[in-house]
């Protein structure tokens, strides 16, 4: 599949998502004048596939309706002004100081984005903007890779740039500003679902090569992204700690990543390795065989096997890598003794945040009502639910005057 598109779309603003009319509405309030354009860029959920993108393994995402918006217009010097209507905060950067450290919080990230593209050789210009958001923050739901990418569309639209865009590479360079600016030792696939996004499917992605197939979403069924309202941030959790007892583990078996590890080859090495590092592998090892099983699934229109898989997964999250938590659990189990779910996991990289179900159509409205209210019941939280469909990746549009 392309991962180029040259053009900006030239949009009237009543196509636009939510957030980017939020955006437009409230860069005119800042800054007393019009946004020349608007970025904006989905946030994802992985149906199955949990951290083994950073094992160079396979996962099975899709972009989702809900975006994080961007409405910009040119400054004349080297300055990014950015406004945030949903943490209520202003800041600013230097195109003439990047570097890692100099900026911290939410703006670090397109901070970061900025000095990641600086590093290619784009000749980046100045901009002000507002951003809005209705990617739940916290939740597993990637709302810093849609940040990321809406940055970089709007540099994309503004800026001296020789080549049409990239949507593989701008999720590289997007990977590399959290890397390196954020410090959260992310993989590759929040950002390539949020960039290469395609509208009613979901991507299998081969994380080391990055090619992408996509696999259709049948009609009769629905995506529903439950919220625990237990927020995460992956830099203060666990997440680094799991990385690294992968990697000793895949060099526990003589391979430089878990990808290059059969279940055989583990078990020959399981006497070398401490119970902890054996678990941590037998996830990621039975993970990658489930996901490819489940792209298999959805191309066959096997949405039973794919359910059946997606709590597999759920399992083998909560003992064998121990990602999950109380609410999680909790969630999952409501959504299973509803008659209209095929499967349940939770999903993003755990701790908290959200879990998803594959739903039948016709049950999907009773079936939020029910769990939402069966969670609240047992944990005392109020969650929330996210009927999903799935979108285009991150675009750009020139407002119509």
């Amino acid at each position: 599949m392309s991962s180029t598109d040259s053009k900006t779309t030239i949009s009237s603003r009543e196509n636009l998502p939510a957030p980017a009319v939020r955006a437009v509405a409230g860069f005119r309030e800042k800054f007393a004048t019009e946004a020349t354009h608007v970025a904006f860029a989905p946030g994802r959920v992985n149906l199955i596939g949990e951290h083994t993108d950073y094992n160079d393994g396979f996962v099975l995402p899709m972009a989702i309706d809900r975006w994080t918006a961007i409405a910009l217009r040119r400054r004349v010097d080297e300055q990014v002004v950015l406004h945030s209507l949903d943490v209520g905060e202003s800041g600013a950067f230097s195109l003439r100081e990047l570097a890692p450290g100099k900026v911290e919080g939410w703006l670090s990230y397109a901070h970061g984005v900025a000095g990641a593209l600086a590093e290619t050789g784009i000749t980046l210009r100045g901009w002000e903007g507002v951003v809005a958001s209705d990617v739940p923050m916290g939740a597993g739901l990637s709302s810093s890779a849609a940040f990321e990418l809406a940055v970089a569309r709007a540099f994309s639209a503004i800026s001296k740039i020789a080549w049409p865009w990239d949507a593989v590479m701008m999720a590289r360079v997007c990977q590399r500003a959290e890397n390196r600016w954020a410090g959260v030792n992310c993989g590759i696939m929040d950002q390539l679902a949020s960039a290469c996004g395609v509208a009613g499917h979901a991507l299998l992605m081969d994380c080391r090569s990055l090619e992408m197939r996509p696999a259709p979403l049948d009609a009769r069924l629905k995506i529903v992204v439950l919220d625990t309202a237990k927020k995460r941030g992956l830099v203060d959790s666990a997440y680094n700690e799991r990385r690294s007892q992968c990697a000793a583990a895949a060099k526990a078996c003589g391979a430089e990543y878990l990808r290059d590890v059969t279940d055989v080859t583990l078990e020959k090495y399981r006497a070398t390795m401490d119970a902890l590092s054996y678990r941590r592998a037998r996830h990621v090892i039975s993970e990658n065989a489930r996901t490819e099983e489940a792209f298999a699934a959805m191309t066959q229109g096997d949405f039973v096997s794919l359910g059946v898989l997606m709590n597999q997964s759920h399992e083998s999250l909560r003992h064998d890598f121990e990602v999950s938590c109380s609410e999680l659990d909790v969630m999952v189990e409501c959504a299973r003794k509803e008659p209209g779910c095929l499967g349940a996991r939770m999903t993003g990289a755990g701790f908290g945040g959200c879990a998803v179900a594959l739903v039948k159509a016709d049950t999907a409205i009773a079936f939020t009502a029910n769990v939402t209210r069966a969670y609240q019941a047992l944990t005392g939280i109020v969650p929330a639910a996210h009927v999903c469909r799935a979108v285009v990746g991150a675009e750009v549009t020139k407002l119509a005057s």
